[in-house]
């Protein structure tokens, strides 16, 4: 297994975050799948608003966040971020995650996905769900490394990041990577922060739908990346954000999945906000509420965490 160690400083609108050797570890041990040969500079952009902005992935990885020690409990989680699959707002869909997490426990594994692209794919509609499902298998066949325990390993994802782990979540009875040993690709649960679900007409996120299908995508293609259409009694238990106010993704995208989800009973909670608009992370600063609290206790009800 190869592993990089590096330093991880990224800036938010509150505060500095500093992990020092933060480990992180390529996906894939050998070639990347589903990948053209083709020279690409990863960028990684911090914004005037405090996001760090990563683009142009090649090299797909996860960057490892463990809880302090003696407070592992066994839980882990795979952290998609946002970026309406153009981006990825790696701190505060990422990162800030992550630490949060770690504070209840959890181990968790922020996932530097591929991002939809020709010139590198292909077939980039694949490649994001390809590393999704690689993540999940490399946790769970490495999970005594981290005291991990193989029925407790979750996936959580923001917009965009919320599309693509719904679908690790619908879709995981099909691989789309090498899998020898046959290691369940089906997450124990999903946390989806005002989540792209949806490619109908009345709630697709054009940019989302067009980054990852392009411009004309067939009908076939709208159903299957459209997860509030696959959901199944297999579906995992998940916990869904979103506020009202939401523009740019319908807040109906996680309305139509907890539909979806109790109609085949499984089990779904959903908090929405009156405002707060999208993108907001963890902190919806026009509420006292703060979601991860709820969070928080949804997961001790199913004792993930304490």
């Amino acid at each position: 297994m190869h592993k990089i160690t590096f330093t991880i400083i990224a800036l938010s609108c509150m505060s500095v975050f500093q992990t020092k050797a933060q480990e992180v570890i390529p996906l894939y041990a050998n070639a990347v799948p589903n990948a053209k040969q083709v020279a690409m500079e990863e960028k990684s952009e911090l914004g005037k608003d405090g996001i760090l902005r990563i683009s142009h992935v090649t090299v797909p990885t996860l960057t490892v966040f463990t809880p302090p020690a003696g407070k592992a409990n066994g839980t882990a989680v795979i952290i998609c971020p946002g970026g309406a699959y153009s981006i990825l707002a790696f701190s505060h869909e990422g990162i800030d995650v992550a630490k949060q997490f770690n504070e209840w426990g959890v181990t968790a594994f922020v996932l530097k996905y591929r991002l939809p692209d020709d010139s590198i794919m292909v077939d980039k509609t694949m490649g994001p769900l390809q590393d999704a499902q690689r993540a999940i298998q490399f946790v769970r066949e490495n999970r005594k490394q981290w005291h991990i325990q193989s029925n407790r390993i979750g996936i959580a994802g923001f917009s965009a990041g919320g599309h693509l782990a719904s679908t690790a979540g619908t879709h995981f009875k099909q691989a789309y990577i090498d899998n020898p040993h046959k290691t369940s690709l089906r997450p124990d649960f999903m946390v989806l922060g005002y989540p792209v679900i949806s490619f109908s007409k009345e709630l697709m996120h054009a940019g989302s739908r067009k980054n990852l299908l392009g411009a004309k995508p067939t009908a076939e293609q709208d159903k299957f990346f459209s997860n509030e259409l696959q959901v199944t009694p297999q579906t995992p238990p998940t916990f869904l954000v979103h506020a009202k106010d939401d523009a740019a993704v319908p807040p109906g995208n996680s309305l139509v999945f907890a539909e979806a989800l109790k109609k085949n009973g499984v089990e779904a909670t959903t908090y929405l906000y009156e405002k707060g608009g999208h993108g907001f992370g963890m902190h919806n600063h026009t509420s006292t509420v703060k979601w991860m609290d709820q969070l928080h206790t949804w997961m001790q009800q199913h004792r993930w965490v304490k």
